[in-house]
């Protein structure tokens, strides 16, 4: 293998199973803190290490929010690793099975997606000696006590990393508050335990983050969200809209009795404006729209702009299909709401989306826009969240991990 610097903290999550290590007698070990802070590389390549230097011929569990995500994050940075230590892999990706052979040895690594309380069903039934639980605070209970209790065979164990959430956050209280109780080993990563993070990019980390997000982060800390969603959000961030745009969208946050907002989303020169918008409270109005009135909005909004597609509320499936009648492209918005505001966070502070002076709605419900601290600061009131909806729409469907490809992908023009 190529010649790579490891921390101490990281050496040691790769090596605790070995022979005469102290953590040797230790069931399963945990690493929770910082993001980039090397936890995730450490424990999948000491995962695959101790596999087959412990095991021939078993199964073991790989596990992620979704298969797509733990491919991408952890296999495609291990597997290329253990090539250069002499392995020979194949996976059969319609099995989601990956064949491992190492040091006269073979084994078999079952690929899962924990997304939600019915992924637990998938997982029954099998036997592991070991499973890997990448990203594990994301993940429902059910899920991950599943996949821990399909852990019989001699000697197996269990591997968790995570970023934190909440104190309140049931892996914290049990695996990580009761980690001597059950046998495990808990290590805390910062970024200073990557030795591949330059000072430079730490800083910009610390920038990056805020409030809540930057505690949990960038410090690595269980702590609960408090008060403002965007609490570093001001009116110096505001902008004029632009003049000309290369590229035009729009995201909708659809609604009957509940507000309906929508927003139009223009790029220059690299920055995505929110140049003007819609907005209709039926409530204050005292009367309702119909499908096809908001459908006569949205095109007014887009005022003859060729744009590419208008991101739509997923719930929202009547609405859809009038516009899909009128010639519109349009696409399911992605609708991870704690994943999707981070994102968000992220992309206004970096100044990647821009929010316009025009748009009074949008601005107004980012000054109202708060954690539910009655719920542990673990979700958001729904209240004042429909532009902040239709924002966070446009922001993880379309700035998401599908453009981190390219945007031509989805440069698709309504029909004329």
């Amino acid at each position: 293998m190529r010649e790579l610097a490891f921390s101490p903290k990281q050496r040691r999550v790769m090596t605790w199973w070995m022979p005469g290590s102290p953590d040797e007698g230790c069931d399963a070990i945990v690493c929770d803190g910082a993001v980039r802070s090397g936890k995730t590389l450490a424990m999948g390549l000491g995962f695959f290490l101790w596999a087959q230097s412990s095991f021939n011929g078993r199964k073991f569990g790989v596990c992620g929010k979704t298969v797509g995500s733990l491919r991408r994050n952890v296999l495609s940075e291990i597997l290329p690793r253990l090539t250069e230590l002499g392995a020979k892999w194949q996976e059969r990706r319609s099995d989601n099975l990956l064949t491992v052979r190492l040091w006269g040895r073979e084994n078999q690594f079952y690929i899962f997606g924990g997304r939600d309380e019915s992924s637990a069903a998938l997982i029954q039934g099998i036997t592991f000696a070991g499973v890997l639980l990448d990203e594990a605070a994301l993940m429902p209970r059910s899920f991950v006590e599943q996949a821990c209790a399909r852990c019989s065979v001699a000697g197996s164990r269990l591997w968790f990393n995570c970023n934190p959430a909440g104190p309140g956050h049931w892996l914290y209280r049990t695996w990580i508050l009761e980690a001597e109780q059950r046998n495990c080993l808990r290590l805390h990563f910062t970024m200073e335990d990557n030795p591949s993070l330059t000072p430079a990019i730490r800083e910009r980390y610390e920038r990056l983050y805020t409030g809540a997000f930057y505690q949990r982060y960038v410090l690595g800390l269980w702590v609960q969200a408090e008060g403002r969603v965007y609490d570093f959000f001001g009116p110096e961030m505001l902008e004029d809209a632009p003049d000309t745009c290369e590229r035009w969208y729009i995201s909708c946050d659809y609604g009957t009795v509940n507000p309906t907002s929508m927003g139009l989303w223009g790029l220059r020169d690299g920055v995505w404006y929110r140049v003007a918008e819609f907005y209709f409270d039926s409530r204050a109005e005292h009367r309702q729209m119909t499908d096809e009135e908001y459908a006569d909005a949205l095109e007014r909004l887009a005022g003859g702009r060729k744009v590419e597609a208008v991101i739509v509320d997923p719930s929202a499936a009547s609405f859809m299909e009038v516009l899909r009648r009128r010639d519109w492209r349009v696409r399911k918005a992605s609708n991870d709401v704690l994943s999707g505001i981070r994102l968000t966070s992220d992309l206004l502070k970096s100044g990647k989306i821009v929010i316009c002076r025009g748009c009074l709605s949008c601005i107004r419900e980012l000054g109202e826009y708060v954690w539910d601290l009655a719920a542990g600061g673990e979700r958001v009131k729904k209240d004042h969240d429909h532009a902040m909806d239709d924002m966070r729409y446009f922001a993880a469907t379309v700035l998401g991990k599908k453009a981190e490809a390219g945007f031509g992908v989805w440069s698709v023009e309504r029909k004329m």
